[in-house]
């Protein structure tokens, strides 16, 4: 299995503006914009570490999932959460030929934990040995910083924070911060029975 992101968290989606102020940044005539780019990387990285942690995406963007078989013949769950849409499930032979999957074939079962794409009847695609499936999702709570639920809103600049904070130890490994723990740990995914249908 190989999960990637098609488009990254766009640029204007990042509160740059708003973490400058919570860093208590200085503004004014000297306000130039040239600690942006800086900003939104601890931002960039602070929503990866956070994403990661907690199995779902907070900005909404395209993800592709790679597989070379389901899970189970008839539903595969998706690594990341919430799923709003399936975009494209793609079926590739061992030379690479591809076909787009007729999209009544399958359908998005919504979960909070563990949403789905679901056969329409029985079995998902087949999959050709030596073959695989793509399948193009859109995960996210939406597309804006707003849409973000604010207490992993409010671990994101705290992690963030502590990035811009510590930026000259370079090398040390840091613990993530109980007070961005105790706010994520709600969101987390635990998984029982082995994965279940997962």
């Amino acid at each position: 299995m190989m999960l990637s992101e098609v488009t990254p968290v766009p640029q204007a989606a990042l509160p740059v503006a708003e973490f400058k102020e919570h860093l208590r940044l200085g503004t004014g005539f000297a306000d130039d914009g040239a600690q942006d780019a800086l900003v939104a990387g601890y931002l960039r990285a602070a929503l990866a570490a956070i994403e990661g942690r907690i199995g779902k995406a907070l900005i909404a963007r395209d993800h592709v999932l790679e597989l070379n078989q389901w899970r189970w013949p008839e539903c595969q769950a998706f690594p990341v959460t919430p799923v709003s849409a399936i975009v494209l499930v793609t079926v590739k032979d061992r030379g690479g030929e591809a076909e787009v999957i007729d999209p009544a074939r399958y359908r998005l079962e919504r979960d909070a934990q563990r949403p789905k794409i679901v056969a329409a009847g029985a079995l998902l695609p087949g999959i050709p040995v030596g073959g695989s499936v793509e399948v193009v999702f859109t995960a996210g709570f939406g597309p804006s910083w707003s849409d973000v639920p604010d207490d992993l809103a409010q671990a994101v600049f705290l992690l963030a924070a502590q990035f811009h904070e510590n930026r000259h130890e370079a090398g040390e490994r840091q613990a993530m911060p109980f007070g961005v723990m105790a706010l994520i740990e709600r969101w987390r995914t635990v998984r029982v029975l082995g994965g279940g249908a997962a």
